[in-house]
């Protein structure tokens, strides 16, 4: 293209030249239009070259542009591969936790009640006054039943459960019993977080769970129960002690359960040696 239009002004002159060459012969008018269709020539070449040297200028950025486009594609996808890795690390995580959980709470359900038999009887006592409050005297194990503690979906203690988590934190608190520890774990029933007002709070029952648990394990600490001998746990709906198909047996499965644990017990990675009371 470009040698091309180069050539026309070498055709105007040599017009031009050929014209002059006989102006002798050839009439005014004629020379006049010879002239303005040369410098017309002269002009579109200018003008097609002018074009030509955008276009190259425009390729050239277009060119640079797709570059850096590309640049920017391999990061993202650099991106994309360390967040995928990032996510199957923590799925793998939250996988040996939930297996990890699920064997200290078969442990802890067939272990022996470390308590005396003054406390089991005080206990028992506590099931036989709040008839949703259970006690096994074979595992130590107590059980806060259905909604006795909290209403749909909070988190919040009732009010009426507080004399009973008091009566709770006396007796463990009491004689030999102050030198166990205990686990505080909530579950919840097969139900999802429908409400929004709920959601903003607890997004999923994994946290509800967890979030029971923790009140539970505040209001304990409000009562003398010293904070380094209590843990939490929440297991969501995956621990059902009864099919969740009606809501009768819903709310079974809605329960917060401490487990009393042995001085030298480790559970979920904590060390008894570093305790600090």
């Amino acid at each position: 293209m470009a040698t091309r239009l180069s050539v026309l002004p070498l055709i105007g002159v040599t017009l031009i030249a050929a014209v002059c060459s006989g102006c002798g012969n050839v009439p005014q008018w004629q020379y006049r239009q010879s002239q303005l269709r040369t410098m017309h020539m002269y002009r579109q070449n200018q003008t097609l070259a002018g074009d030509l040297n955008q276009t190259q200028q425009l390729a050239g950025q277009l060119a640079t542009e797709k570059q850096q486009l590309e640049q920017v594609a391999g990061q993202l996808e650099s991106q994309l591969q360390i967040a995928n890795q990032r996510l199957d690390n923590l799925t793998a995580e939250r996988q040996e936790l939930h297996s990890r959980y699920r064997s200290m709470l078969a442990s802890l359900q067939t272990q022996k009640n470390p308590l005396s038999s003054g406390v089991n009887l005080r206990f028992e006592e506590l099931a036989r006054k709040y008839p949703d409050f259970e006690f096994d005297p074979h595992t130590g194990v107590s059980k806060f039943n259905g909604d006795l503690l909290f209403a749909s979906g909070s988190d919040s203690i009732r009010p009426e459960a507080q004399a009973l988590l008091e009566e709770f934190a006396e007796i463990i608190n009491s004689g030999d019993a102050r030198q166990f520890n205990i686990l505080v774990v909530g579950h919840t029933d097969d139900q999802p977080i429908k409400k929004a007002s709920t959601r903003s709070r607890h997004e999923t029952n994994w946290e509800l769970s967890a979030h029971r648990a923790t009140s539970v394990v505040k209001s304990l600490a409000k009562y003398g129960v010293d904070e380094p001998r209590m843990g939490v746990a929440g297991y969501s709906k995956f621990q059902p002690v009864a099919s969740n198909t009606n809501d009768g047996t819903r709310q079974q499965n809605r329960r917060v359960e401490i487990y009393v644990l042995a001085p030298d017990a480790a559970v979920a990675g904590r060390e008894p040696a570093t305790i600090q009371r």
